[in-house]
């Protein structure tokens, strides 16, 4: 589990995608302290798994799932990317709860400044802007942000000062495509009460049934 507090920007320094899985080599300093082979690290909100690592760098294997639903695939050689360890039972919860599990992506649409923020206007599908609320969490390249504006086409996020230089949104540009993460606790309620639905019309469905077969219909 993340929270979404980025912790350091890495690099690039290597990367194989052949087809459609492969690995990353993301140079790095202060997400190593602590770390070891099979720990957690999430690059750009995706949550991928330490499979080697030295004094300045750590590898992880990047499965075909993970490229069709993320961004990884556009990264080049150089390319900066947000790391946040996974969270410590002891640690500070700065953010809110962040699997790593990317649900799709969007695009930046607009990027507007106002006084010392910028807003962010993101693209996306229907499928993942139903589950975004006004001053509800989105995670966006694993940034654990709070979402201003949410309308049937796209979302907004102020993104302040020291958010920017901590992390790479605002290196983006108009058309660049960035990861995106609900909030877990939305999709597992949306879930929950699609299924009291499902049930609840099955059930008003055979109700329907016994009355007409005791009407003799």
């Amino acid at each position: 589990m993340f929270t979404g507090i980025i912790e350091e920007i890495g690099t690039v320094k290597k990367i194989s995608l052949g087809g459609k899985s492969g690995s990353l080599e993301i140079g790095a300093k202060k997400v190593l302290e602590g770390t070891a082979v099979g720990d957690s690290i999430a690059v750009n909100g995706v949550c991928l798994t330490v499979t080697g690592m030295n004094s300045s760098s750590f590898t992880a294997d990047v499965m075909a799932e993970t490229v069709r639903r993320s961004s990884l695939g556009s990264l080049s050689v150089g390319s900066g990317v947000n790391l946040e360890r996974a969270m410590a039972a002891n640690g500070r919860f700065g953010g809110h709860i962040v699997s790593g599990h990317i649900d799709g992506t969007g695009t930046i649409s607009r990027l507007v400044r106002e006084e010392n923020a910028v807003w962010v206007h993101v693209k996306t599908s229907a499928e993942i802007l139903r589950l975004i609320v006004e001053k509800g969490s989105i995670a966006i390249d694993g940034i654990s942000l709070t979402v201003a504006l949410v309308n049937e086409t796209e979302f907004a996020v102020s993104v302040i000062p020291h958010t920017a230089e901590e992390t790479t949104l605002l290196s983006k540009k108009v058309g660049d495509t960035v990861n995106l993460e609900n909030d877990i606790v939305g999709k597992y309620v949306e879930k929950l009460l699609g299924g009291a639905r499902s049930a609840e019309q099955t059930a008003s469905e055979k109700d329907d049934k016994f009355l007409k077969w005791l009407g003799g219909e």
